[in-house]
């Protein structure tokens, strides 16, 4: 049997590591762009050597001339090395690139000259990464070609790589890609890394003629981040080797044939050295060391060595571990000065084998210092950008910065390189803009000017322009705009130019006399059309005398009923607050819809006004969703049945034609950090019962009492009333917020909303996001219990709250959403549990001003579900003082040597269950209970000489940091430890020695139903 399980365990093993290298291996979120790839020739192509797909750049830059190397070059070369990009007119030419924000990148760019012009010329010019200089590339030094790598630390979701023309030579580029590494991999304090050196050890396969000219071993597919190792082995050295498999396991992932060999130095007894002189004396290098061992060791056998910088010991001592990689960064980052730069790896006194090296990995830190444009700034611009189909040249790469190469028309504030510049101007005047007021314009908050005289622009003035509060001067002369300019934009006390627009004007009609031919012509149509609806209405009514405006749309004979016991009595009817509006009467609401203030589940939400005083939000279904429709009808039908005071209320639809949209109430301040009934209402109060299947906090609205509404129904579903608790469904919902159970199993219920609701409530509690690819753990429920564990709850709650809140509340408010979460919806409470929760953990924190009570309580859960269903309250005060009294007097009696004392428990009242006892043991007796410990907490005061300790393994962290704070109120004076480790061996010494009692010590142990 137990060769069975080990059989099982191994299998399991080999499992997990295939699927971790195909995941590794697969090529996902890389970018391999062949620059200047003719366009006959295909797009993308798998390059042989290295199997990696490379597509042309074409669709990543505006400018630039495709180039091909001499004929008789090409056969040297890999593929994407033998075309190229190459830009002869503008000063700044950039690509774009999409990237994920906070992501650690891999950053490499090839050039290769070829003498594709025929000049024989050595370029030369400057390399930026958005508006910082990254290299200077200089042919005279490199004639063959070559290649520079950063590994740099993505701060939006847009990259900007530019080549900068610096002399009279012309820039060109051969390949530029794209690789994301594990970002706990290549840890620095700050700043980028630019590779210096990478290489393996390796004497058998000698030297690369040409790096650049043929397959570099050691790169992809044996490297699953396509880094590219060189050979390098020095004739003082000697080389080992293995033929078996060196497991690469760990966050750098080196290529498994680079660790199968290693050097050591020839001369046992001498250090393994490699040297170099510093390009600049002030150059910082960070060194990532590779070992293995790759040896069989005899029984006296020891290898053991130093390393050194310098001369200077700047580690611990390194043993290396068995056919396993262990990867050494030497920090801080290291610097040469006037000297040569000398890594060395000496022996200790007690090894008997010299140093060995596998790999290495050498970098300097690359500063940065400007910042790049704000990155919303960025994105409207680029949107309105792409509004007006501007095909500027001069925009590319960073908006702002620098300086000299900042897009024409656009002016910014640049104070200090630290701080992002804003766009505050924006000039678009005579550029031939054509259609309405870009609403993109709007998201340039800092715009102090804007000028777009001159155009071809129609529609009215929109009212987003009132709501821009830098506004200074506004230029809209010679344009084809119509309507009246707005009575709070000409109050705003801004400079507003206007002339130039005949159909414009500042008050009352804008209809002249000689428009009116036109009005009769109107006049005539509409009162025909008039005629024709009322006729069709009338027929309409005859056939349906009891139809209702409502049932334009056709309800499920399944829709929800609603439960009187949750319904708000005091609102009016539901029917009688919808009404159904034709689409003319939207648009006339929305102002052709002006102000975009969101986007829902199917369409973007614009704002509204009713009978010139009612906001109201309208939500269009966009034409490009295929599932929209099915989805918008539900959530009409489901709003046109369902209200509560929770849930955001329907004012009316429109159902016309192509055109759908749902008119809701306003909530003017936007949505949620907090909640909601509402939830409850649609699990308890319906019949049948809905799932939501989108919470989150976007779909949370705030009215101007900051009261939280449910909104955004268009996933919602119904499910049984009876026995089955879940429904199958094509699985749907928001990542990051979607029940991993409903995900992997397609099965629908009432707790795939409680785990929404519990992501919901830990973004309230932690101000995060959901999903942070820059955080040690990317999903907010990974990093609450990484952090959990680590018992640290200043960590976890909103720096904003400024440690202002009761701990008994928080911890309580934790554990709930950590139970919402749980994986296995059996174990999540259900949305009536977490409303009454909810209510009681804000008990605590109501009170905690009032309360002045003396004892210290502490609540505790002892069940073994996740969700606390009762909590035992106890006050620890008298316990402790009957605890140190009856150690002082034990102590006394003791002088002599020490006999272990009678096991004293001080029992709390029922439930039996939940017990709570005081046990006094003496040093041979606590130790042993120590070695059983899986955890162990202690509470430590030598004033007394009693030293309480802990040895329950703790389900949730707030339980035992709970009852720490508790003993910490009981004891004066006491000093609290926490240990997470399973030997605290060390940890009791410390205390034994700090403390000169005579060895008596309380035990405090939690009992479920078994002692732990």
């Amino acid at each position: 049997m137990d060769s069975f399980r080990w059989l099982l365990l191994l299998l399991l093993l080999g499992a997990f590591s295939i699927v971790r290298l195909v995941r590794a291996q697969d090529q996902q979120g890389f970018i391999s762009l062949d620059c200047g790839l003719p366009i006959t020739e295909l797009s993308p192509y798998t390059e042989p050597f290295t199997e990696l797909r490379f597509s042309s750049d074409a669709t990543f830059i505006k400018t630039g001339k495709s180039g091909k190397i001499q004929a008789n070059l090409v056969d040297e070369y890999l593929k994407p090395y033998t075309s190229l990009r190459y830009f002869p007119e503008e000063r700044r030419n950039c690509y774009s690139l999409s990237v994920d924000k906070n992501r650690k990148y891999l950053i490499r760019a090839g050039f290769v000259y070829g003498n594709y012009d025929g000049l024989n010329s050595n370029p030369e010019f400057d390399l930026h990464l958005g508006p910082n200089l990254w290299a200077t590339i200089d042919f005279h030094n490199f004639v063959n070609g070559t290649m520079v790598e950063i590994i740099h630390t993505t701060t939006s979701n847009l990259l900007q790589v530019c080549l900068v023309k610096t002399g009279t030579t012309t820039p060109l580029i051969s390949a530029l890609e794209l690789r994301p590494l594990d970002n706990d991999s290549y840890s620095t304090k700050s700043d980028s890394l630019r590779l210096f050196a990478r290489i393996y050890l390796n004497e058998t396969e000698g030297y690369l003629r040409q790096w650049l000219i043929q397959r570099v071993p050691n790169r992809y597919p044996d490297d699953a981040y396509d880094r590219r190792w060189l050979n390098f082995f020095l004739k003082s050295w000697s080389q080992i080797s293995t033929t078996l498999e060196v497991s690469n396991d760990n966050d750098y992932d080196p290529p498994k044939k680079a660790l199968a060999a290693a050097a050591t130095p020839s001369n046992a007894s001498g250090p393994l050295t490699i040297s170099w002189t510093p390009a600049n004396p002030g150059d910082q290098y960070y060194l990532y060391s590779h070992f293995a061992e790759i040896q069989d060791l005899q029984d006296n056998d020891t290898r053991e060595f130093d390393l050194l910088w310098n001369g200077v010991v700047s580690t611990e001592t390194i043993i290396p571990s068995k056919l396993e990689i262990n990867t050494l960064l030497d920090t801080p980052p290291e610097t040469c000065g006037d000297e040569r730069c000398r890594y060395q790896l000496i022996k200790t006194s007690r090894s008997t084998l010299p140093p060995l090296l596998n790999a290495l990995e050498i970098y300097t830190v690359i500063k940065f210092p400007q910042s790049e444009t704000n990155e919303n700034d960025v994105v409207a611009i680029k949107n309105i950008e792409g509004a007006y189909e501007l095909s500027r040249i001069t925009w590319q790469g960073d908006p702002c910065v620098p300086q000299q190469y900042a897009w024409d028309g656009l002016n910014c504030s640049n104070t200090e390189s630290s701080t992002p510049p804003r766009i505050t101007s924006l000039n678009l005047s005579s550029a031939g803009l054509t259609g309405t007021i870009a609403a993109a314009i709007q998201n340039l908050t800092k715009l102090e000017k804007l000028d777009l005289s001159n155009n071809k622009l129609t529609g009215v003035l929109p009212e987003f322009l009132v709501q821009m509060k830098s506004l200074v001067n506004i230029n809209l002369s010679g344009n084809d705009l119509y309507g009246h300019i707005p009575q709070a934009l000409r109050r705003k006390g801004l400079e507003l130019l206007v002339d130039g627009n005949p159909r414009l004007c500042l008050s009352g009609s804008c209809i002249k006399d000689s428009n009116k031919k036109l009005i009769v012509i109107v006049v005539v149509s509409v009162a025909a059309l008039v005629i024709s609806v009322v006729v069709l209405v009338l027929v309409l009514v005859l056939k349906k005398k009891k139809s209702s405006s409502v049932e334009a749309l056709q309800l499920p004979p399944s829709t929800p009923m609603v439960n009187d016991a949750y319904a708000n009595s005091s609102e009016p009817s539901i029917e009688m607050k919808k009404r159904r509006f034709t689409y003319s009467e939207v648009m006339k609401m929305t102002n052709n819809f002006q102000r975009v203030v969101g986007e829902g589940g199917f369409g973007v939400v614009s704002h509204g006004t009713l009978n010139g005083s009612e906001q109201v939000a309208v939500k269009i279904l966009s034409q490009s969703s295929s599932q929209g429709y099915k989805h918008f009808k539900a959530e009409i039908d489901l709003l046109l049945r369902v209200h509560h005071t929770n849930l955001v209320s329907l004012v009316g639809y429109c159902d016309e034609g192509d055109h759908l949209a749902l008119i809701y109430e306003f909530m003017p301040n936007g949505d949620l950090r907090q909640h909601l009934s509402g939830l409850e209402y649609l699990h308890f109060g319906c019949t049948p019962p809905i799932v939501h299947r989108d919470i989150k906090t976007t779909n949370i609205l705030l009215d101007e009492q900051l009261k939280a509404k449910l909104a955004d129904f268009g996933l919602s579903r119904s499910f049984p009333v009876g026995g089955e608790t879940h429904v199958s469904t094509v699985v749907a919902g928001t990542p990051g917020y979607l029940d991993p159970e409903y995900y992997r199993t397609s099965r629908l219920g009432e707790k795939s909303d409680v785990y929404s609701f519990g992501i919901v409530l830990l973004e309230m509690i932690t101000n995060q996001p959901v999903i942070d690819q820059s955080r040690q753990k990317s999903h907010i429920t990974q990093w609450v219990g990484f952090m959990l564990n680590r018992g640290d709850i200043t960590k976890i709650m909103d720096p904003n709250l400024h440690k202002d809140y009761e701990s008994r509340s928080v911890w309580r408010a934790i554990e709930l959403a950590m139970s919402c979460v749980n994986p296995s919806s059996v174990n999540r409470p259900n949305m009536s549990q977490v409303a009454n929760e909810l209510k009681e953990c804000l008990v605590p924190e109501k009170s905690k001003n009032m309360d002045s009570q003396s004892s210290h309580e502490v609540s505790m859960s002892f069940d073994t579900g996740i969700l606390p269903r009762a909590r035992y309250v106890f006050d620890l005060s008298d316990i402790f003082s009957k605890a140190v009294a009856n150690a002082r007097d034990w102590n006394e009696a003791q002088r002599s040597p020490p006999t272990p004392p009678t096991v004293q428990r001080y029992r709390l009242p029922p439930p039996p269950a939940n017990i709570f006892a005081l046990q006094c043991f003496t040093d041979a007796a606590w130790n042993a209970a120590m070695n059983k410990a899986g955890c162990c907490w202690y509470i430590v005061n030598c004033e007394n000489d009693v030293i309480l300790q802990g040895t329950r393994v703790f389900e949730h962290m707030a339980e035992a940091l709970a009852i720490q704070s508790a003993l910490l109120h009981a004891i004066d004076d006491g000093i609290s430890l926490l240990c997470i480790k399973s030997d605290c061996q060390a940890l009791i010494s410390a205390l034994s020695s700090t403390c000169h009692s005579a060895g008596i010590y309380g035990i405090i142990s939690g009992y479920r139903d078994v002692i732990l």
